[in-house]
């Protein structure tokens, strides 16, 4: 069974092929960093511009990567939410175009869900298993029972690690996007340089807040005399990384002791980052367990996980009507 997978709930227009919802045929991702770096993030109208330019050479190339013609399709999943309005609704309103003009099976996907189940396209891992989803907009853990069934252990209050880490960044004046850039300064600092609180750790729930985090970070900076800033970049951003890392690994492996569970699975844009994977996979190990990160390609916003999903909901006989709309807002 072939998905044509589509997302667009951001700022990558992207489409897979994926076959029996495991085997990726292809795998097609389109970057607007560029269009967005000179206002130091995403501006949801450029978004959707360049999305309606790019969603039907990313498709045809998707196709053609894969070896196929839309004939060849036995099902379209696309991303309903959560995400920029603007953006879902371009690949949205594609999706149902091809649907209904070759009568193709039609299924919404969320996001979210996408990123908790994109390890199992490389690897796979026995269900229960703690799900972090951590990037620019979300900040959650989830215990995974089974394919759709999710239990929400904790999530953000506030701000999302990853706008936590672009925001520094951005007064640190590194540009868009900063979670990058943190992490590559970081590797020549010291991450015990600077005490920067680290938001909820003492709390019993699993909730992050990062808005706290941030706001002393910043604070710092602006005190910082201009010939002293470029000295300390190095330790700066190598103690605010290790500050985020240190909440999002303690949490983590606190969900997993509370839940009896050895193996946690981490995504999105933000499990690329090099010191989360190093602590993580750490601290699983002294827990007994093992850490699970999808490759960076399926780390980031990607189709092929849309794809895969879709095929489990399209086998058991889910399809979306023509009314499917945008949502965005839509927790799992």
């Amino acid at each position: 069974m072939k998905i044509l997978g589509i997302e667009s709930s951001c700022d990558e227009t992207a489409a897979s092929v994926v076959s029996d919802g495991c085997e990726i045929l292809s795998n097609i991702i389109v970057s607007q960093i560029k269009d967005h770096a000179l206002y130091g993030g995403v501006v949801p109208e450029i978004a959707s511009r360049k999305h309606i330019e790019t969603i039907v050479p990313v498709i045809d190339a998707a196709l053609k990567e894969a070896g196929l013609t839309l004939d060849a399709i036995d099902g379209i999943a696309v991303t309903k939410g959560p995400g920029l309005v603007g953006s879902l609704l371009i690949g949205l309103s594609t999706a149902k175009a091809m649907a209904f003009s070759r009568n193709i099976p039609l299924v919404g996907v969320n996001h979210i869900e996408g990123h908790l189940m994109a390890i199992m396209l490389e690897k796979k891992v026995d269900f229960p298993y703690i799900g972090l989803i951590v990037s620019g907009g979300h900040t959650s853990l989830y215990l995974v029972k089974a394919v759709g069934v999710y239990e929400v252990l904790g999530r953000t209050i506030d701000d999302a690690a990853g706008e936590a880490l672009d925001k520094v960044a951005k007064v640190m004046g590194l540009g868009y996007p900063g979670g990058v850039a943190i992490d590559k300064l970081s590797k020549k600092g010291d991450p015990r340089a600077i005490a920067f609180p680290r938001g909820l750790l003492d709390r019993d729930n699993l909730d992050f807040s990062f808005s706290g985090m941030k706001t002393a970070a910043s604070q710092f900076i602006k005190k910082q005399p201009a010939d002293v800033l470029p000295r300390i970049i190095n330790d700066l951003a190598a103690s605010f990384q290790e500050a985020v890392v240190d909440v999002l690994t303690k949490k983590s492996i606190k969900a997993a002791r509370e839940h009896n569970v050895k193996s946690l699975v981490i995504s999105g844009g933000v499990a690329c980052n090099s010191r989360l994977r190093e602590v993580m996979r750490q601290e699983c190990v002294h827990m007994g367990g093992t850490a699970y990160f999808p490759s960076p390609l399926l780390c980031t916003d990607n189709a092929a996980m849309i794809a895969a999903l879709g095929y489990h909901y399209l086998k058991r006989g889910d399809r979306a009507g023509l009314g499917m709309n945008a949502v965005a807002r839509w927790e799992i």
